[in-house]
């Protein structure tokens, strides 16, 4: 008779797995640590010795978003050869972006979060070492920062959002209210109207287009090639 395979032990690598695999078939509000439990095949309780609980389960999830985002990074990075801070800051930034197209849920739960993950800092930290090493000065850098936004980590935060975080926005709704108050909003209305997303190109939200994200980024990168002298 065939020895049984050993059944692999529970981390918190494999835990974290498992939630972002659910969250990608059923989106954050799926998550709950029973429901995990039972993917892994593993008694719930199991689970708190990895994860302390709802918030640390997110936190853990936050943290290995970034982490992907760093790998990726590293991968677009070895197949680059042009190294000049405005091609390596829009590689950086697409990254981070394919890996929120994998996950959509993932720009919600990094808003959401009260404390930011350890690993962002590191993130940043990269980003002002590039633009430094660019010619810039600290204090453009820390200016650049708060205009990047949260672009520079592959999403655009938009002002409203027509579903709670952690939810797929729903763009038929929203357009719906607006339709609604279009009187009252005349140069809203006529500017949704005038912008139709092609259906080919990614969204993360009822309006973060993948063509809207690179052209503010080239926005932003024009304008500090500028600043820079």
């Amino acid at each position: 008779m065939a020895a049984k395979k050993p059944r692999e032990p529970l981390s918190r690598e494999r835990a974290l797995a498992a939630a972002i695999a659910l969250a990608d078939k059923e989106g954050i509000p799926a998550l709950t640590m029973r429901r995990i439990a039972t993917e892994l095949g593993v008694e719930a309780m199991s689970l708190y010795h990895h994860l302390p609980g709802k918030e640390g389960l997110l936190d853990g999830l936050a943290e290995a978003v970034i982490a992907q985002i760093e790998t990726e990074i590293g991968r677009t990075a070895a197949t680059g050869s042009d190294k000049d801070w405005r091609t390596r800051l829009r590689q950086r930034f697409l990254s981070a972006r394919e890996v929120m197209l994998r996950h959509p849920w993932a720009p919600a739960l990094l808003s959401s979060r009260p404390t930011i993950p350890t690993a962002v800092y590191a993130y940043y930290d990269g980003i002002i070492g590039t633009l430094v090493d660019g010619g810039f000065s600290y204090r453009i850098a820390h200016r650049a920062i708060h205009a990047f936004g949260s672009l520079a980590l592959g999403f655009a935060q938009e002002i409203f959002r027509p579903a709670s975080a952690g939810g797929n926005t729903d763009v038929d709704v929203a357009e719906a209210d607006l339709a609604a108050m279009a009187e009252a909003l005349p140069h809203l209305t006529a500017m949704v109207a005038s912008e139709v997303h092609d259906v080919s190109d990614p969204t993360l939200g009822w309006c973060d287009s993948q063509v809207e994200f690179e052209y503010t980024l080239d926005l932003l990168f024009d304008g500090l090639e500028r600043a820079r002298g």
